[in-house]
Parts: structure tokens; C-alpha cells; sequence
């Protein structure tokens, strides 16, 4: 097959304050903080070959037959999206914005370096310089700390259990649990209470600006999550549970509180090394909610999604071939998934190779012929409108050499 062309003050709970820094650019439309990223990191490293199968290369089931997944139409089969390339049946939901032209994926895509930790990989992509375990920060601190506007605490979002490495840094960032315990009242929201906290640190010299941020950050998110949590009791029905409600209520808080800019949410259970199925199975099980949530995410945004990219990536790709167990180890190359209005959807860009014996990596699994960091320059680049300069202090030590693709539209 030839070459295809798709190419922390304690008192302040769950948040970790730092100063912001100022960007020095320029944002198109209204407001500083209109164009919206949304990072979404899972953990475990997902099998990409099943989330996106080359169910045309006649390799693919002879390397999984018994994972592989089935042709579009077939029991369990894939839903087709050009002919060669199908879509897990798990990620049903996502096939309309992939007919809207508002979903597309990078394969073979990932970072360069070869190691097959879970740690340390993450690390990598979390900080964008692979190999290099010395970097102090997470390239999407770096990101806000680039962004124009005037600082705000609450502008850099995630939801999880701690704050992750991709948003340490200098730049502020706010961190909320997972489920519907994130948006309620908290201790210092008593009055009493508060206005001791506040007393207490308002004379501070090294703590009471944090204090300060952390405070207003917490007020603006609780107001647009108490406005949505009505909303949503007026629909009269429950948010569903797992990542979908977590979709669900960060789609509220971006809607009613514009200074949210950036957001970021990790995901596990993707270490599918036994067991993992077909079109059913425990990899489906993951898919399932995942495509929910995604696709949850994207209709709760509402015209906001016109303005927002998703991404969703993973430290590295599983092995091609199937294992004795049922499942697949670990990899190399994988798939991004991007989704929004600003992205050129409807296409799997990538330097893709095919997966025959002579193609794959060390003979195991795909190779990574797009360095994630190109993809995440290019939306940086056309969808924030960082200039050169703030790429080059945003990735550092990326290749100067270009993927032969555009993922964002003009």
C-alpha cells in the first residue's frame, strides 16, 4: 500500500496558586480568552491501532486475530471513515462531528523518545521534551503563561485528584476533584470562617497574594457552577456519571465563566495487557464513556465549540501484534484525536507506513512518524495565534521540520 496523505495554600483546598505570567500577543475576536484548549491525557496508554483500525491493510487481523476488529457492516464491525481506516463501535457517539468535519486524528503520531514507561512517557508529554527528565514545567503552563490578557487565577482549569505535571509551572492554575463534590461550598465559603482566613492572610507578604487569587478563583467557578447546577435542575434530569458528568459540568463552568481558558482532565485505565476484546470487551468498556463524555462535552459547549480544539493523546501506542493473553503490550506510535470547530475534521492526517512486518517498529509496533509536539505547535499556532518566538520557548527542542499536513483550518 502506498503512502497515505492524511497525513498551594492549605487553607484553599483542591487549588495550587502561583503568580501568572503575562503574554505579550495579541488574541483574535472579543476576548482575550475566546479561543478555548481542552487537554485530554489518558493514562495507561490506549491501544490507537483499535481506536482507529487499517482495517483495509490485509496485515491488521493476521497480527490481531482475535482483537482485530471487523469490517464496517460486520457484527461488531468498524464505522467506516474513508475506506480504510474505521472507528471503534465503542466511539459511536464521535461520528457525527467526524461527519461535521470537527473530529480527525494524527496517526502513527507520539513522542520520539523510545522508552516504554508509563512514567516516564507520560513525563515526557506532559512536559514536551522528550527524554529529558530535568524540565521544570508542563508545556501547557508554559502555554498559559504565553497567552495575552490580564492574569486571572481561574484561567487554566483541571479535574482530577491532583494537580498534573502538565500545569506545573509558574503560571496560575486551579484544580478541581472529579464528580459533583468539585463545585460544592467549601469551608472558607462560611462567613465566619472566611473572613478570618482573610484577615489572617491579608498582611502576609509571601502568601497573602496567593491567598488572594486563590480566594477570587474559587468565587468565579462556584458562581458559574451554581448558575449551571440550576440549569440543570430545571431539565429535571441527573448528569450522568463518570467522565460524561465530568464533560457535562466542565462544559457549565466554561460556559459561565469565560476567563476558563485552558482545561485539562487525565483518564486511566488503558492498560490493556489481558483481555482486551474486540468490538466488546474491556477496551470498549473504557471507549464507551469516553465517547459519551466526548461527545457530551461538544453539545453542552454549545457555539462554544466553534471556538474550542479538544485533544486527546496518551504517552504511547500498544503493540501491534496481539499477545497470548488476549491483549497488547507496550508500544510506540499511537493516535491523537482532535476535536472542535476549529479543526480540518473528516480526515486521519499522519505519515502512515501501513502495518505489514517490514513497516513496524523494531518489528513490534507502529512507528511514530509525527512528533506529537509538531501537532500541538501547529494548534498553538493557528488556533491561539502564538507567534515563532513563543513556539520556540513552548517546545523547546522541537524538530524545525514541518508535517506535510495542516490540522487546523485557516
Amino acid at each position: 500500500m502506498q503512502r497515505r496523505h492524511f497525513l498551594t495554600a492549605g487553607a484553599l483546598g483542591a487549588s495550587l496558586l502561583v503568580p501568572l505570567g503575562r503574554g505579550a500577543w495579541a488574541a483574535t475576536g472579543t476576548s482575550p480568552t475566546r479561543q478555548k484548549l481542552i487537554v485530554i491525557m489518558l493514562r495507561g496508554a490506549v491501544d490507537g491501532m483499535n481506536v482507529v483500525a487499517p482495517v483495509g491493510d490485509p496485515n491488521y487481523l493476521q497480527l490481531r486475530p482475535t482483537i482485530g476488529l471487523s469490517a464496517p457492516g460486520a457484527d461488531g464491525g468498524v464505522l467506516d471513515l474513508d475506506g480504510y481506516f474505521g472507528l471503534h463501535p465503542a466511539l459511536a457517539p464521535l461520528l457525527p462531528l467526524w461527519q461535521q468535519k470537527k473530529l480527525a486524528f494524527v496517526h502513527a503520531s507520539g513522542s520520539p523518545d523510545p522508552t516504554r514507561s508509563h512514567f516516564d512517557a507520560q513525563d515526557y508529554m506532559e512536559s514536551a521534551t522528550p527524554g529529558v527528565k530535568s524540565t521544570p514545567d508542563g508545556w501547557l503552563n508554559r502555554l498559559v503563561a504565553a497567552l495575552p490578557g490580564a492574569p486571572s487565577p481561574s484561567r487554566a482549569l483541571s479535574i482530577g485528584p491532583v494537580m498534573p505535571r502538565i500545569l506545573a509551572g509558574s503560571a496560575a492554575a486551579m484544580n478541581l476533584p472529579n464528580g459533583p463534590a468539585a463545585t460544592r461550598a467549601d469551608v472558607l465559603d462560611r462567613p465566619a470562617i472566611g473572613g478570618a482566613f482573610d484577615q489572617l492572610y491579608a498582611g502576609n507578604p509571601r502568601f497573602g497574594r496567593a491567598y488572594q487569587e486563590g480566594r477570587d478563583a474559587h468565587k468565579e467557578v462556584m458562581q458559574g457552577a451554581m448558575h449551571g447546577e440550576m440549569q440543570a435542575a430545571d431539565n429535571g434530569a441527573p448528569l450522568p456519571n463518570g467522565f460524561p458528568d465530568d464533560a457535562a459540568r466542565l462544559a457549565t463552568l466554561m460556559r459561565n465563566t469565560p476567563g476558563i481558558q485552558v482545561a485539562f482532565v487525565a483518564l486511566g485505565g488503558w492498560d490493556t495487557h489481558a483481555n482486551q476484546g474486540a468490538g466488546t470487551g474491556q477496551l470498549a468498556n473504557r471507549l464507551a464513556p469516553l465517547g459519551l463524555g466526548l461527545a457530551t462535552l461538544a453539545q453542552r459547549l454549545g457555539p462554544m465549540f466553534d471556538d474550542t480544539t479538544v485533544i486527546v493523546m496518551s504517552e504511547f501506542g500498544r503493540t501491534a501484534h496481539e499477545n497470548g493473553n488476549g491483549g497488547t503490550d507496550h508500544g510506540h506510535g499511537n493516535a491523537m484525536w482532535l476535536l472542535g470547530g476549529p479543526v480540518a475534521g473528516g480526515k486521519v492526517y499522519g505519515d502512515w507506513q501501513g502495518v505489514g512486518d517490514a513497516a513496524l517498529n523494531e518489528g513490534r509496533d507502529l512507528p511514530v512518524t509525527t512528533d506529537f509536539r509538531a501537532v500541538l505547535a501547529q494548534i498553538a499556532e493557528r488556533h491561539l495565534r502564538l507567534p515563532d518566538s513563543a513556539l520556540a520557548r513552548l517546545f523547546p527542542a522541537l524538530p524545525q521540520r514541518a508535517p506535510g499536513f495542516q490540522v487546523m483550518r485557516a
